[in-house]
């Protein structure tokens, strides 16, 4: 017992037999009806350890590794590696085999910064068991739970912990443990020692769930002695699948790689055709190829989708797959709830109606309210709070402010069976000793459900008539209907027996007024081009009131008012309906799923919020099923790809806004990258094309150090620019769309490129004709205008990084104005680029890396003249984005 020194403490190397006697093995656990004491469950916690399954088998660091370095740009670096070993130069050949181990290093290292930022989400989903300690329910982390806890399971739950039922019943889903998909039902009671021990009828095992019914169970392994534990220490962690973003952008590595080689062989071939030495040609063609390779740009958009979901996880939602970030931004249907999404999940006691009484006060309200606050399952806390389904939350509170208080250990200790909520039938109840010799069904639900089995002569049609009136001011409508039974009758043992034959008590009308910030996130979905449907157990008068009053259903609302009759024809037609928002009133989880998958085929990408058992289905089809944090079963949460910490509907539409802003950052970065391609490959173009006669303007020590010194840090801080001005006033991309699209390499490669390249030439030859230089004068070691040569080749170098800051401003917008966002918005951005300038004018004036790098100081005619690069840069991008704005505003 609780109060009771326990006794020695089991061995902790393996849990107790479960199977052996209750009162054997509550023995063996030093646990009772009252459950631990909380010292005791401190004391054990010590001993035996939080309640989690480590992970045992991670992916290695060098299998990691490996996969990096036999990426497709880094293979084309190793092939750049290998001809200037073959060509001799192997200076170069280790600098860039040193560049592909920097690479692949800082990739590992940004993978497992995003993986280590997905596993941490776990912090905002706290998994909460209901436990009984010092004879109390009460609700700690589940990592908490020791062996001898007494916890109590209901629908929805988790199944926190392997443990033994020691009363009630549930049915409980061992799919993830047995791949049967087929609930089974759990019973207190003796064990069955001859079947396998997942099919024993007494045992429930943690990671499963209760899809019905209540009991409580002694904890009797936890953490790796669970059975799911022993499956984990068995398994090797999947894989993770690469993001759609990822094989997309693997798919143009590939791409780049195979022109790389391509263009290096040709230019190669060409090379020693028109009399180049060898050793020249070879180093054309590894600067090609090292020209080529856009390092860094997998880790920057891990990092990038990974900041987003932490980004998103500091607004209320917890995205659960990197990928899902995506997803979100090109989100065009939401399908959401009412209770809880869109009003305040405060619900109050706002009318009553009772027969022949209407809304008169006296005692028939107060049977009625009475009677309302025993059909419910919400619990008392230790603190004194009530826990469970906010209505009926609303219920027993409605009634303590009428005189009636509910007591629920009361309430439970009268009860002699419970009918739980049904979502098909819509329907609740209970049957309760009412007495000394009296026996009462107690019958709580929709009006329309309960009215239909109503014994006759009750006034079924004056209580619709009121019901319609009540949804008609936005409440949610209850009727309450009781049948005494006849003395000495055994309760009813199927439900349909107990709800029949029914006396009226009234209506009950609940208030849930919409949560403030609902209508104008509703008014930016539509600005943004999303549908807005509302799929709920209400009635479509009360939902549409509510639909209404936060702006849903402009220019053109539909209620259906029972979902479930609609065929899939006629769903098809309402869905087809342009301008039209639907409310699916008196809905079953059945619907949400028919609902999804209508809207799947009609190519929307759908958001489907759930907070029920039975919504797992329809959050797995949604694209993004969202569950809710706060109210939500563990199923749901389950199920889903984003969990709403604040259960709010506006939470959602920040997260579609926040998803586009990723997707365009992820857009703007890679434009950042690949814009310097160009006029990095141009200089070698130019080299070959003439046929030696013009100098190699850039030396590939120079495109090295350009890559990896310069260009991750701002493209870094692109990743977390702030959303541009407009992007909720745009309709959702296809999701056909990929993120790499033509228009974006033109802009980057024809545009940005073309205009970079133009301007870094411009700088080289200024250098070298202001020398006396003519196409063919040797340059080399020794010349009179190696110095100038020198000079030249670092004007091509600084030309290219000042581009590059250039380039920089100019991807911070895709569509809207510099002035429009601020240019000192993006700090990051600010303090990338100072760096990269400090970077290069080391490398420029430190005589070291001059010998290195082969660099020489810049004049001061020079410097300035680089130093107009960005601004030309960044004007003629700006005025090219001007001009669209004026075609397509």
């Amino acid at each position: 017992m609780a109060d009771r020194s326990p006794g020695p403490e089991p061995a902790t190397d393996a849990p107790p037999d479960p199977l052996e006697p209750l009162s054997a093995l509550r023995r063996e656990l030093h646990t009772g009806p009252r459950g631990l004491s909380g010292r005791e469950a401190a004391r054990r916690l010590a001993v035996h350890g939080p309640n989690e399954v480590r992970r045992t088998a991670q992916s290695g660091i060098l299998r990691e590794l490996l996969r990096q370095l036999v990426h497709p740009l880094a293979l084309l670096l190793w092939a750049a590696a290998g001809l200037a070993f073959v060509a001799a130069i192997g200076v170069l050949g280790w600098a860039i085999i040193a560049v592909v181990l920097v690479n692949a290093g800082f990739a590992l290292v940004q993978e497992r910064q995003a993986e280590k930022a997905v596993e941490t989400l776990a912090r905002y989903l706290p998994a909460q068991a209901q436990v009984i300690r010092d004879g109390q329910p009460q609700h700690v982390p589940a990592r908490d739970l020791v062996p001898g806890d007494l916890i109590v399971l209901e629908e929805g739950d988790r199944i926190p912990a392997d443990a033994r039922l020691t009363e009630g019943g549930i049915e409980a889903d061992l799919s993830m443990l047995t791949g049967e998909s087929t609930p089974v039902e759990r019973l207190a009671g003796p064990g069955v020692p001859t079947v396998p021990l997942l099919q024993e009828p007494n045992l429930v095992f943690s990671g499963t769930s209760a899809t019905e019914g209540r009991a409580q169970a002694i904890v009797y392994a936890t953490g790796d002695r669970t059975e799911l534990g022993r499956i984990a220490a068995l398994s090797q962690r999947t894989r993770r699948e690469p993001s759609p973003l990822e094989k997309q952008v693997k798919k143009v590595a590939w791409l780049i790689a195979g022109v790389a080689v391509a263009m290096g062989a040709v230019f190669l071939v060409t090379g020693v055709a028109v009399g180049l030495p060898v050793t020249d040609s070879l180093m054309f063609a590894i600067g090609l190829l090292v020209a080529n390779v856009p390092e860094g740009l997998l880790p920057t958009i891990t990092l990038a989708l990974a900041v987003g979901v932490r980004s998103l996880a500091r607004q209320g939602a917890v995205i659960k797959r990197l990928s899902a970030v995506e997803t979100l931004g090109s989100t065009s249907v939401i399908c959401t709830d009412k209770t809880g999404t869109l009003t305040q999940n405060e619900m109050r006691v706002h009318g009553l109606w009772t027969p022949g009484h209407a809304a008169q006060a006296g005692p028939w309200s107060i049977d009625l309210v009475g009677a309302a606050a025993l059909c419910t399952t919400v619990t008392r806390e230790t603190d004194g709070r009530l826990h469970g389904d906010p209505t009926e939350i609303a219920l027993v509170e409605g009634a303590a402010e009428r005189g009636v208080p509910a007591d629920p250990a009361g309430r439970d200790a009268a009860r002699l069976v419970c009918f739980r909520f049904d979502p098909r039938l819509r329907l609740m109840s209970v049957v309760r000793a009412a007495g000394t010799a009296r026996t009462q069904v107690v019958v709580k639900g929709a009006p329309e459900a309960v009215l239909a089995r109503l014994a006759a002569g009750e006034p079924a049609r004056q209580a619709q008539d009121a019901a319609d009136v009540f949804a008609a001011d936005g409440m949610r409508v209850l009727a309450v209907a009781v049948r005494d039974l006849p003395a000495g009758a055994a309760a009813p043992a199927h439900r349909q027996q107990a709800e029949r034959d029914l006396h009226l008590l009234g209506l009950v009308g609940l208030y849930d007024p919409p949560r403030p910030e609902v209508a104008a996130a509703v008014r930016r979905c539509h600005e943004a081009g999303l549908t807005v449907h509302i799929v709920t157990g209400d009635s479509g008068a009360t939902a549409a009131s509510i639909a209404r009053a936060v702006g849903i259903g402009v220019p053109r609302l539909h209620v259906i008012d029972q979902s479930e009759a609609v065929d899939d024809h006629q769903l098809d037609h309402l869905l087809r309906q342009s301008g039209t928002e639907i409310v699916f009133a008196r809905s079953s989880p059945e619907t949400k799923l028919k609902v999804a998958d209508a809207l799947r085929m009609h190519g929307q990408i759908v958001a489907m919020t759930g907070d029920g058992v039975n919504d797992a289905p329809a959050l797995h089809r949604a694209h993004i099923g969202v569950a809710m944090g706060r109210s939500g079963t563990d199923v749901a949460r389950e199920a889903s790809t984003m969990v709403l910490t604040d259960d709010n509907f506006a939470t959602i539409v920040t997260a579609i806004e926040s998803g586009r802003r990723v997707y365009d950052n992820v857009r703007k970065f890679i434009v950042y990258i690949f814009a310097h391609l160009t006029p990095e490959v141009v200089p070698f173009l130019v080299f070959a094309l003439s046929g030696g006669a013009v100098p190699l303007p850039l030396t590939v020590l120079q495109i090295l150090a350009i890559d990896l010194g310069t260009e991750t840090l701002p493209a870094l801080a692109l990743g977390r620019e702030r959303a541009e001005p407009g992007v909720m006033s745009r309709p959702p991309r296809p999701g056909s769309q990929g993120v790499i699209n033509k228009e974006m390499l033109i802009r980057s490669w024809g545009w940005l490129g073309t205009i970079s390249a133009v301007l870094v030439m411009t700088g080289f030859f200024y250098v070298l004709w202001r020398a006396g230089w003519h196409p063919g004068d040797p340059t080399g070691p020794g010349t009179p205008l190696h110095q100038a040569y020198l000079t030249a080749t670092t004007a091509t170098f600084a030309g290219i990084v000042t581009c590059q800051v250039g380039t920089a401003v100019a991807a911070r917008t895709d569509h809207a104005a510099l002035r429009d966002i601020g240019f000192f918005t993006n700090p990051l951005l600010l303090a990338g680029i100072a760096f990269e300038l400090a970077f290069t004018a080391a490398l420029v004036y430190a005589p070291p890396l001059q010998h290195m790098f082969g660099t020489a100081a810049l004049p001061l005619d020079v410097v300035l003249l680089v130093a107009a690069f960005p601004p030309l840069v960044w004007g003629t991008d700006e005025l090219r984005r001007s001009l669209r704005r004026r075609h397509r505003p």
